[in-house]
């Protein structure tokens, strides 16, 4: 993505880079190490092989990660997140624990929803 087409909000940056919820799952996975397609596929859930190829591209577009496809039969193509996408871990650590907070919250006794 070019630096001029970027919202001028940094927050507004950051969701225009990560607002797809796959994303932000294909970030949570490729934290633990270089995947390959097929096992970011199971680990990330119910995504189509399009979408998840297409939201790989464009995080590879962005800088996120870096795919390595090897001259094998069949082929073989890995994904590691880069260093700036490593960068998104505290990101996604603050919404962990949002979240658990929040599902703690829903749990607690006499919580009207």
């Amino acid at each position: 993505m070019e630096p001029k087409t970027l919202p001028a909000c940094p927050v507004e940056t950051t969701l225009t880079l990560i607002s797809d919820k796959w994303k932000v799952l294909i970030i949570r996975d490729l934290l633990t190490g270089t995947k390959r397609f097929g096992e970011l596929k199971k680990s990330v859930g119910s995504v189509s092989q399009k979408v998840l190829t297409a939201q790989l591209r464009q995080m590879e577009e962005s800088g996120l990660l870096v795919r390595k496809a090897y001259p094998e039969v069949p082929p073989r193509v890995e994904y590691t997140l880069t260093e700036l996408g490593r960068s998104l871990k505290p990101v996604l650590d603050a919404m962990w624990d949002w979240g658990a907070k929040y599902k703690a919250r829903e749990k607690a006794p006499g919580h009207v929803t």
